[in-house]
Parts: C-alpha cells; structure tokens; sequence
C-alpha cells in the first residue's frame, strides 16, 4: 500500500494552493486603500486537473528527461497561475480591490480548505484502519 497514492498527492497539492489563495486574497484586502493596486487571484484547478488527469485523455510519452509530464501524475511540475482580476471594478485611485468580494472569496476558500483537510484525515484513517487490521 503506497501512502503517497494519487487522492494523498492531490488532497495535499489542493491544500497547499488553497494556502496560496488564502494568502493572496489576505493581501488584496489589505491593499484596498493602496492607491493602483490591482487585486490578483490564483487558479490552479486546470493546472491540478491536468496532474490527475482523470479522464486519461492529456497522457504524453515522456521518454526523454526534458520532456513535461502534461497529463497521468504530473504533480512535479505543478504551478498555479496568478494573474490580476480583470473583472476587478476600478476604483478613481486605481484600485480594484472590493472588500466584500474578497471577504466572499476568502470565507469560500476556507470551507474549501476545511473540506480538504477533513478529506485527507479521513484517507489517512482509512489506511491506518488497514495497516492496523487483523487479518
């Protein structure tokens, strides 16, 4: 039994980029009155589905070392992008920073972290119910 199975990777991937989220959404809000500072967001679902690649459909012969592993477990070379917002309303000094958006989107991110953090508990107790079984 392998403890470091796909759901294990992507469970701990997911919780890692939530992190980043979280603190991407934290520093928006606190730039709200930065006169020019455009809010940024991150999305690394694309990027995560590609890693897992359930459908089986992104799969790439690797046979050489420089090549990427676009599809079937890349979690190696997983990078979320972080971009502006460009649905971010300007505001006269520049900003684009709404507070209760982020509020929305940090309240969002943090049941979905929760949620994350529950799913890995529960695989873990899975396999230690299993390791610890009588047979």
């Amino acid at each position: 039994m392998k403890i470091d199975d796909t759901t294990v990777k992507t469970l701990l991937a997911s919780l890692n980029f939530r992190q980043m989220r979280q603190e991407l959404i934290t520093s928006n809000i606190a730039n709200a009155e930065t006169p020019g500072y455009k809010a940024k967001r991150i999305d690394f679902e694309e990027a995560l589905a590609r890693a897992i690649n359930i459908d089986k459909l992104q799969n790439l012969n690797v046979t050489e070392r420089e090549h990427f592993n676009v599809g079937g477990g890349g979690f190696n070379n997983l990078q979320p992008e972080i971009y502006q917002d460009p649905n971010g309303v300007i505001s006269e000094d520049g900003n684009t920073v709404d507070r209760a958006n982020e509020m929305a989107l940090m309240t969002e991110n943090k049941i979905l972290y929760d949620a994350m953090v529950q799913l890995l508990n529960k695989k873990m107790g899975l396999k230690k119910y299993i390791v610890n079984s009588d047979r």
